[in-house]
């Protein structure tokens, strides 16, 4: 069992521009985009249990702001287990974490999304 910590340095630029892209399109009330960028952020954060559990309270945030019940009670299971699970390296790899998904599924990464992850974690 590989128990992750810290986020990769290289890695932690990406992750926040995928936070800052996801703010800046819920600014501009454009819902489906900022999701779109909120998984990629998850992603990205899934292994590093301070960055996952950071995205899924995110995640948490948009359903309520979006008056989504699904969305708020598929985040609470996995703020409780989300961290602990990154922390001893048992994520769904690429699992986008919304609760439209199956929270133990894997999933493809994006090309672009595994060339970063791949040059990032290979520096570290």
């Amino acid at each position: 069992m590989r128990f992750n910590l810290n986020m990769p340095k290289a890695l932690k630029p990406f992750y926040r521009k995928e936070l800052a892209v996801y703010q800046e399109y819920m600014s501009q009330g454009n819902l489906l985009r900022a999701w779109r960028h909120l998984e990629r952020a998850h992603i990205l954060g899934q292994p590093y249990p301070v960055e996952h559990t950071t995205v899924h309270f995110k995640m948490l945030q948009f359903g309520i702001t979006t008056r989504n019940m699904k969305e708020i009670l598929g985040q609470l299971p996995r703020l409780l287990v989300g961290g602990i699970k990154s922390w001893a390296g048992t994520i769904p790899v690429g699992n986008t974490g919304g609760a439209n998904v199956i929270a133990w599924k894997p999933m493809p990464i994006p090309q672009d999304l595994k060339a970063i992850i791949q040059q990032a974690t290979s520096n570290s």
